[in-house]
């Protein structure tokens, strides 16, 4: 099971080449402060920037540098099924503790579709697969009874839900096996997901304010509800000016505030205008981040 705040890690860049040393201080700072796991190769990765080469040695870095202290969650997704076995069997053999799969954008496939590419995927590996369902990057949403579907394959064992459908996790755990793990893809409504049987939520804001993130899981599963509410409020205007430009431009703004590595994103991503970045370091400020 995997559950908690999970970083959707930054991959940072320098002169347009992927900067390991950064990766690896980006890395230890996440897991130093109690993430709950890690996830390279995301969105927030940039993984439609990366080249096949770089993707897999980032996977490979990330399970080096972590070595085995939390899970590690590799993205292997992609629009073309053949590619995304490939990722996956690589991630398998890397060491990853699960896959993270993106429903294939662009193609805008039907249920059935959607059904046979995830179950390709899961015949040819062994690794456990976490369905990644973001309609508003992918444009294709994987309806509740495709996801049930698919969760009785045997190593599909999770979502990461995106669709901010607070209702959907609800709706999908009565009919779903009890050890499916559902983890939030929103940060401004990670703690109403738990609320709603969630487990955990793969994060931006976990890259800036890891240890926030972690103490406000952990005190919801310890039952501390007001305190998580606290947390969770004070995390809300960072979770707003991270998301004011498209992401991850804002978020490795903040890392290059904090010393972990430059703002750079690759195109057709550019530098942040000069309002969001007064925004974000004002957050940054105002929870003692910086």
């Amino acid at each position: 099971m995997f559950y908690g705040s999970i970083p959707a890690v930054i991959t940072p860049f320098k002169n347009n080449e992927v900067d390991y040393e950064s990766l690896s201080k980006v890395l230890e700072y996440l897991i130093s402060n109690n993430s709950n796991g890690l996830v390279p190769c995301g969105t927030t990765g940039e993984s439609p920037t990366l080249s096949h080469d770089e993707h897999k040695k980032i996977v490979e870095e990330t399970i080096r540098i972590n070595d085995k202290r939390v899970p590690v969650i590799a993205g292997t997704g992609s629009n073309n099924t053949i590619e995304a076995i490939e990722f996956t069997q690589h991630a398998e053999k890397a060491g990853a503790d699960a896959a993270l799969i993106v429903t294939p954008y662009y193609n805008k496939p039907t249920q059935s579709g959607l059904y046979e590419h995830y179950k390709s995927i899961a015949d040819n590996s062994n690794i456990p697969i976490i369905i990644y369902n973001i309609p508003g990057r992918s444009i294709v949403d994987m309806s509740i009874d495709t996801m049930i579907k698919l969760s009785k394959l045997k190593n599909i064992v999770g979502v990461k839900d995106a669709t901010n459908d607070l209702f959907r996790p609800v709706l999908t755990s009565k009919r779903m096996n009890s050890n499916f793990c559902y983890l939030s893809g929103e940060d401004g409504t990670a703690l109403a997901y738990l609320a709603q049987g969630g487990h955990g939520c793969i994060s931006v804001t976990a890259n800036i304010a890891p240890k926030l993130c972690s103490e406000m899981h952990q005190q919801w599963r310890d039952g501390n509800i007001t305190k998580a509410q606290e947390i969770n409020l004070k995390l809300a205007s960072l979770h707003n000016a991270l998301f004011l430009e498209s992401s991850p431009g804002p978020v490795k703004y903040a890392a290059h505030l904090k010393g972990l590595c430059e703002p750079d994103t690759r195109l057709p991503l550019v530098e942040i205008n000069d309002k969001t970045k007064a925004e974000v370091k004002n957050c940054l400020k105002d929870n003692d981040l910086i």
